[in-house]
């Protein structure tokens, strides 16, 4: 069966150098196993279908796919789903904001002509790391423990683990490997730039599928916005800030963060790049 389908850039500098996302935008009726199949396929970090709500505050609910992983809430794929929704005729129910329904909960997305900012929901697992886990991830990443200034757990629904680093060139510099420590991986680095550069901080996410090797995602909505929160709760930068990612594999993620009294929001283009069917 024929269903539409848009293929969205989500936190590219300009369209084409962030983070794709396919959408299938009709999912009824379509099995788990399917699903699975048809992401696996598209060989993208992530992939949605989109469903009718079964809760009436929602405009529509997603279930998103890791390659053959689902996953209760993810960054990019969640602008990516409202941009191929809203591209598709959709229209929201509270004018400038899509709500959308995912098992992480109902995630507000505000629309700001090419900018989309989805509010960051809260981790389900935080706090400090355990230093073996911690030497464990340093063996991964390939540097000194002297480089680590904190690491926290930054769980929101993929699952991250989190290490700030010494600065943005320790985090560019990585050339991670996991091949000696098997197993399920959700990897985040954090560097902050100097003072007066274009951006403030840089990110960069690893994560496994499976029995996969290491593989680098783009750019992140889920890590950026759990990174924020944290960065912001212990005084170590202010809102609004602009973060990179990707620039170590060729991409321009520019993710935009601010904050008001109730959320930390995480913003940044979404431009459709690829419109039509494909038949699942």
């Amino acid at each position: 069966m024929q269903r539409g389908f848009r293929q969205v850039d989500v936190f590219g500098d300009t369209p084409g150098t962030g983070n794709p996302v396919a959408v299938v935008l009709d999912a009824e009726g379509v099995s788990d196993d399917e699903l699975r199949r048809f992401s696996v396929w598209t060989n993208l970090s992530e992939c949605t279908f989109v469903l009718p709500p079964t809760d009436p505050a929602a405009d529509y609910r997603v279930r998103i796919f890791s390659l053959s992983t689902e996953l209760p809430f993810a960054g990019h794929p969640t602008l990516g789903t409202a941009r191929a929704w809203l591209d598709a005729g959709g229209t929201p129910s509270t004018p400038g904001t899509v709500i959308q329904q995912c098992p992480g909960g109902l995630i507000p997305v505000r629309v700001e002509d090419e900018t989309l900012a989805f509010a960051s929901p809260p981790r389900t697992r935080s706090g400090p790391v355990d230093p073996a886990l911690v030497a464990e991830l340093v063996e991964i990443l390939g540097i000194g423990r002297e480089h680590v200034v904190d690491a926290e757990w930054l769980d929101n629904g993929p699952g991250w683990v989190g290490l700030l680093l010494d600065s943005a060139e320790t985090v560019l510099g990585i050339r991670p490997d996991a091949s000696a420590h098997p197993g399920r991986w959700d990897i985040g680095v954090i560097g902050s730039h100097q003072d007066g550069a274009e951006t403030a901080f840089e990110l960069r996410a690893f994560f496994t599928d499976g029995d996969a090797p290491l593989r680098e995602d783009p750019v992140t909505g889920s890590l950026n916005a759990a990174a924020a929160e944290w960065l912001l709760a212990s005084g170590r930068t202010a809102a609004p800030y602009l973060a990179a990612q990707g620039t170590a594999i060729g991409r321009r993620g520019r993710v935009r963060i601010s904050q008001d009294a109730d959320h930390v929001w995480v913003g940044g283009r979404a431009d459709v790049i690829v419109s039509g069917l494909v038949e699942l």
